[in-house]
């Protein structure tokens, strides 16, 4: 009997010293900081599934049996959480069960130039402005950017992050995602496109997005580009212009802008322009590297966000006469 005694006594050290250990290691996190979220209702084990898909937790298992161990496993609590340095299992699990971390969230939209971008982080009182003293270059070179302009380089997405984080890590994050989905777009493109680079892909994006009214029109519009480009044709596109101009432009588009001499003037130079002109959304990079099959190589706006697509200049001219009573809106 002593012995047994003696062998359950062990066991139960070392159970002990096991959970304690695992209780206390830090865990590993997949990237700083680490964003997670847990949805309404989630359970224990769903949540631990989650975590160790996310990366965070090698073995679920153990999480749930610590967390019933304490009696956490009805306490999960849904939200968005942020981790910006490594946690054991227990701090994960008091994180969770509390739900004491709050994140702020700043969106970045589609189709926004990197200085709308900028404005919103200037803008938002919950960032820390690190950025708030440098040029656009040294933000990229901080960051880890290769490139020597922004313009294109940042995921529009919602970025959720803890109260005081750094602009600069927001930028980092931002940039980071549009490197992965442009990677992967560039490797699942179709074949034979008039494009060199990920980066040309990324300008051409760039003009889909500022071009779209509609979703629907999206993979045409990209497919007329795509067809101009083939063909050597001045791409003709109003948004680019207005970019050249910048803090030129006071929301009216002249005739004689179309004349002014700019790298980003598609009236006067064929091809791409030298940098993106906003930033794209993952439905623009598919439809620059997905464009629609088609001989349409005109389009013009009907007024009400969508466009109609001509395989001619006489079906073009057509169309501007019945959607356009002047020239603006027409491409």
């Amino acid at each position: 009997m002593k012995r047994l005694l003696a062998l359950l006594f062990l066991i139960f050290m070392l159970t002990l010293a096991s959970v304690s250990y695992y209780a206390f290691s830090p865990l590993s996190l997949p990237g700083t900081p680490f964003e997670f979220s847990l949805k309404q209702g989630s359970s224990l084990k769903s949540t631990a599934r989650e975590m160790q898909q996310y990366g965070l937790l090698k073995h679920g298992w153990q999480f749930v049996w610590l967390a019933r161990l304490l009696g956490k496993s009805g306490q999960i609590k849904a939200g968005n959480y942020a981790l910006e340095h490594p946690v054991s299992p227990l701090q994960l699990l008091k994180i969770i069960s509390t739900g004491e971390v709050s994140l702020s969230q700043v969106s970045v939209i589609e189709g926004w130039t990197f200085k709308q971008m900028r404005d919103a982080l200037d803008s938002n009182p919950d960032i820390t402005h690190n950025s708030a003293n440098l040029t656009d270059e040294e933000i990229l070179q901080r960051i880890g950017a290769t490139e020597n302009h922004p313009e294109g380089l940042f995921f529009p997405n919602t970025y959720y992050f803890a109260a005081g984080s750094s602009d600069l890590q927001i930028f980092k994050r931002a940039y980071q995602t549009m490197q992965k989905n442009l990677q992967q777009a560039w490797l699942e493109r179709a074949p034979d496109l008039p494009l060199q680079t990920p980066y040309q892909a990324l300008i051409l994006a760039s003009i889909i997005e500022k071009e779209t009214g509609t979703p629907s029109d999206r993979v045409m519009i990209a497919g007329v580009f795509v067809n101009r480009l083939r063909k050597g044709m001045l791409l003709q596109t109003d948004p680019t212009v207005i970019y050249g101009l910048g803090d030129k432009f006071d929301g009216n588009l002249r005739k004689r802008d179309l004349r002014a001499d700019s790298a980003y003037n598609t009236y006067m130079y064929r091809g791409l322009t030298p940098t993106p002109i906003a930033l794209p959304g993952v439905a623009a990079l598919q439809a620059a590297l997905h464009p629609a099959q088609t001989d349409a190589l005109y389009f013009v706006s009907r007024g009400d966000g969508s466009s109609q697509f001509s395989s001619s200049l006489t079906k073009h001219n057509r169309a501007v006469n019945q959607y356009q009573i002047t020239r603006k809106g027409s491409r």
